[in-house]
Parts: C-alpha cells; sequence; structure tokens
C-alpha cells in the first residue's frame, strides 16, 4: 500500500531516520528522505509545466515583437499617407491665398480709379454712409 498517495504521510519513520531528521532541523537544514512515486510524478510535472511555461513566454515574446514590426509599418505609411495630404491641402490654400490677394487688389485699383473719376459722387456717398453709421451707432 505504499502506492498510495497518502502512504508517504502515513508511514511510521524508524528512529533513525526520526533522528536524522531532527538534526537536520536542528542544523537549519531539510531533512533527507526518499521521496515517493507520487512526489516524483508532482516534480516531474512541476518541471514540465516550467518547460512549457519558458515556451509559451517565448512564443508570445516572438508575436509581440512580431506585431511591434508590423505597427511600425503601418505608422510610417499612414505618415507618410498624412504627410502627402497635408501638402497638397497647403498646395490648395495656397492657391487660394493668391487669388484672394489679387482680387483684393484688382477691387482696390477699381475703387481707386472710380474716386478719380467721380470725385464730388465719391465724397457724398461716404458722408451718407457716415452719416448712416453714426446714427446707428449712436442708438
Amino acid at each position: 500500500m505504499t502506492d498510495s498517495p497518502s502512504a508517504a504521510f502515513t508511514e511510521t519513520p524508524d528512529a533513525s531516520s526520526a533522528a536524522d531528521d531532527l538534526r537536520a532541523a536542528a542544523e537549519g537544514k531539510s531533512p533527507k528522505r526518499p521521496t515517493s512515486e507520487t512526489e516524483q510524478q508532482a516534480i516531474a510535472l512541476k518541471e514540465a509545466a516550467a518547460g512549457k511555461a519558458a515556451k509559451l513566454r517565448n512564443f508570445a515574446g516572438q508575436k509581440a515583437g512580431d506585431l511591434k514590426v508590423a505597427a511600425s509599418e503601418k505608422i510610417g505609411a499612414m505618415r507618410e499617407g498624412a504627410g502627402e495630404t497635408a501638402g497638397q491641402f497647403r498646395d490648395v490654400a495656397t492657391e487660394h491665398w493668391q487669388e484672394t490677394r489679387e482680387r483684393a487688389k484688382d477691387a482696390h485699383r477699381n475703387m481707386e480709379d472710380y474716386v478719380r473719376e467721380n470725385p464730388t459722387k465719391s465724397v457724398l456717398t461716404a458722408v451718407g454712409v457716415g452719416l448712416v453709421m453714426g446714427l446707428l451707432i449712436r442708438r
């Protein structure tokens, strides 16, 4: 009946092994005793679990590295695309700004020409606009 798991714990040790255990405990060492088949199986299972855990850690590390590389590539591609889009927006905005400046210059020139050709009308129009603005502001 020494094959059962509880047999290792229910057996009564002989006097010499008990004395050895007491001496080892007094010295702060663990007592030396033969390991049972169950303990050997437990140790083997523990070692197998540790080996599988190490393999799993290595596999997870490799996959994490692969994901990091893939993410870096995707980010690089996105940055490149965003840079191109930003450049296109900048070019369009610059073009519109230049067109607006040209239109404003044309309007300014046309206004100057009109004032030179019609000074009386221009002055009376300015006085009228000023009077209306003054009345609106006063309220």
